[in-house]
């Protein structure tokens, strides 16, 4: 296990979080294919995350229904693919993203509101319900994506905040690198 590993599993204990480990070494799971909606997991099966992967993911999470996309293009689904609140699904407006979408949608008993951008990549971005704060969406620069941030300006009542993915992205991340979820339900 590498030294990154272990301090990350080092503070996730400090915190008194169960940490579940993959111990079969056929399963993959890669975060960036891991969208939580809060009602349920979409799991998208790419080059780096595999069936067995998500199969781990819903004995992890039983209070959720977890289901199964196939990412056609990209590097993963949150590579075009993101939560912008509360049922609110940004998704990019290439062929692959909308059909991704359309599967999802497919496989939710819920109706998920949606907000398409004209850039794949710049729909992905964090969202988070800050107290105090409301609705915060951390998005895409306007140098990187100025036509997709035309379109998350749409969000009145989110307070949103630019941030500079060119260096994550030369190493194929974005913005959802930098989260994790935390499943309270099971640390209780």
């Amino acid at each position: 296990m590498s030294a990154l590993t272990e301090a990350m599993k080092g503070a996730l204990k400090d915190l008194n979080l169960n940490i579940v480990e993959m111990t079969d070494e056929n399963a993959t799971l890669d975060g960036g294919d891991v969208l939580f909606t809060g009602r349920e997991f979409f799991v998208g099966l790419s080059k780096r995350t595999n069936q067995r992967g998500a199969e781990i993911l819903a004995d992890a999470f039983k209070d959720y229904a977890v289901s199964t996309v196939p990412v056609l293009e990209g590097l993963h689904l949150k590579t075009f693919c993101s939560m912008g609140g509360p049922g609110l699904i940004v998704i990019g407006s290439s062929e692959p993203a909308q059909k991704t979408l359309k599967i999802m949608q497919q496989m939710s008993d819920h109706r998920y509101d949606k907000l398409t951008v004209p850039d794949d990549l710049a729909a992905n971005c964090v969202y988070m319900n800050l107290p105090n704060k409301g609705h915060v969406l951390m998005h895409c620069t306007p140098e990187q994506y100025p036509e997709s941030v035309k379109v998350f300006e749409k969000l009145k009542d989110h307070m949103l905040i630019p941030v500079s993915n060119l260096e994550k992205v030369k190493v194929d991340g974005g913005l959802t690198c930098c989260s994790m979820l935390i499943n309270k339900k099971a640390n209780n």
